[in-house]
């Protein structure tokens, strides 16, 4: 039997929607909201790579993670 891959695929405009409400949500100021959505968005991204090598270098080291 095969598998059908998009049936553990979420919708994406849903998922970023909703991280960056939480952000908003726990953030002390606008600066800060998109900081943390971005980190929290490249963590899904490095996690699913194949490589894990995936890394913004503008995301400032100020947050730690």
């Amino acid at each position: 039997m095969k598998v059908n891959r998009s049936d553990h695929r979420t919708d994406n405009k849903e998922l970023v929607a909703t991280i960056s409400d939480v952000a908003f949500e726990y953030a002390t100021d606008t600066e800060e909201a998109y900081e943390s959505a971005c980190l929290v968005l490249l963590r899904i991204l490095k996690d699913a790579s194949l490589e894990r090598e995936i890394g913004d270098r503008r995301v400032s080291t100020k947050y730690p993670h």
